[in-house]
């Protein structure tokens, strides 16, 4: 008979209430890097994505990701949409079978994960992407390319949990999804007003130069703040993710605390190697892809391996990013496809080396990696990640271009170059007359 711990229930209240504010966190962190007439739109558009799927999640969500599957596809069950079917007193020890928390209570800390998920998107097609638009692609991605994943993967009886992949806190159904799916987003949108393309840089002229300039963060505190918050809430997400105030949820927090420290110093090597100069938005950045990488494996891998995890996603990231800045047609404006779709994949690929079953506890046992003597864990990942890459990639842009046909997803040229706070919202971030 299953026993509601009191003490398990207490931690993940706290740890949904941090995941929670990682939503408005993350808005700060886009705004900081957008232009100042971008910076409201930026921001709201996290805050009302949270309102949104709160509300996605309560009616249909839940019941699609956790409910009885079909053929381990995807949620099917009428008895728990609108929660209809999840009392103040359930516990549903399929879902977590130490039945230590109520089953509403592992509702809401689901529902951070699925809110935060699309808003990372956002990035990928920022100052350039009509409100409207975006909020009916979000409700359309959440129910047809989230839930199916986070299915699969985080279900019970979801087919690629029952083939043996494992992602603790979201790095496949987080990172990688929102990731791949901002890579489609950047592409269908297309590039912002006046942002060159690479190879012609050397055939501007100055005005044009000058204009290009343009394209900096707007707050560079606002990008700290950001990340900071986000690293503190990254701690309820991660940790969390162990559903129990234990010895794993104690591992995993200091395993996301090392990784987002090697990766923020790795970016931040590596931008003194090619730029010159360690910038602060580096670094805020490199922290948030180390927190990415360990998102899969936080509750799987040591201290040690969580450290070489974030040291080499720095790395990675960093020199995906610049790429794809340099090299690349594409315009990621906050460059969502290197930070989470490479984080998340390296996270992911890294789990399938460095996990050990010796971190795992009673009621979660762990699994060894390939580095551990299984090497089939390290290739169920990768077929994982080879089903998921693909699956967010072509659905959300053909999501993308069926909402282009009905609503446009792109301002005008005439509302890009006024800013999209002005002519989505009417509002100005700041008054300096």
């Amino acid at each position: 008979m299953s026993t509601v711990d009191s003490g398990s229930v207490a931690w993940l209240i706290v740890a949904t209430a941090l995941v929670m504010l990682m939503t408005p966190a993350l808005g700060f962190f886009y705004g900081g890097l957008v232009r100042r007439k971008n910076l409201v739109s930026t921001i709201v558009q996290c805050f009302i994505i949270f309102a949104v799927i709160s509300i996605v999640w309560a009616l249909w969500g839940y019941a699609l990701v956790f409910g009885p599957t079909f053929h381990g596809l995807i949620g099917f069950s009428t008895s728990l949409l609108g929660m209809n079917g999840v009392g103040i007193n359930a516990v549903n020890t399929q879902i977590t079978p130490q039945g230590q928390i109520p089953e509403l209570l592992y509702f809401a800390f689901q529902l951070k994960f699925a809110a935060i998920t699309p808003a990372l998107i956002v990035g990928a097609c920022a100052e350039r992407i009509r409100f409207k638009s975006l909020l009916i692609f979000i409700v359309l991605w959440s129910t047809l390319i989230y839930a199916p994943i986070a299915c699969w993967v985080w279900n019970p009886t979801g087919w690629l949990h029952n083939l043996g992949a494992i992602d603790f806190a979201g790095g496949i159904v987080v990172h990688i999804s929102a990731g791949i799916s901002a890579l489609a987003a950047a592409l269908v949108v297309g590039r912002r007003k006046g942002c060159a393309i690479p190879w012609q840089n050397a055939m501007k002229s100055l005005d044009q130069k000058n204009h290009a300039a343009e394209f900096k963060p707007t707050n560079v505190p606002y990008v700290l703040l950001g990340a900071a918050l986000l690293w503190f809430g990254w701690f309820g997400f991660n940790a969390g993710s162990a559903l129990a105030a234990n010895d794993l949820a104690v591992s995993a927090l200091v395993t996301t605390n090392l990784a987002a420290s090697g990766a923020a110093v790795s970016w931040m090597l590596a931008d003194w190697v090619i730029k010159g100069k360690p910038s602060a938005t580096g670094i805020a950045v490199g922290a948030v892809v180390g927190l990415v990488a360990i998102t899969p494996a936080a509750g799987y891998v040591s201290v040690s391996s969580a450290l070489i995890i974030g040291l080499a996603a720095g790395v990675i990231s960093n020199l995906v990013a610049n790429w794809r800045a340099g090299r690349s047609r594409i315009d990621d404006a906050l460059d969502v496809f290197a930070c989470h779709g490479v984080g998340g994949i390296w996270g992911s690929i890294a789990t399938g080396l460095f996990a050990s079953a010796a971190i795992g506890v009673a009621n979660a046992p762990g699994v060894n990696g390939a580095l551990f003597g299984n090497p089939h864990q390290l290739l169920v990942q990768l077929v994982a990640i080879g089903v998921v890459v693909p699956f967010a990639f072509f659905g959300s842009y053909l999501l993308l271009r069926l909402v282009d046909i009905f609503s446009p997803l792109r301002v005008s040229e005439e509302a890009e170059d006024a800013g999209l706070d002005m002519s989505e919202h009417g509002e100005e971030a700041y008054q300096l007359d």
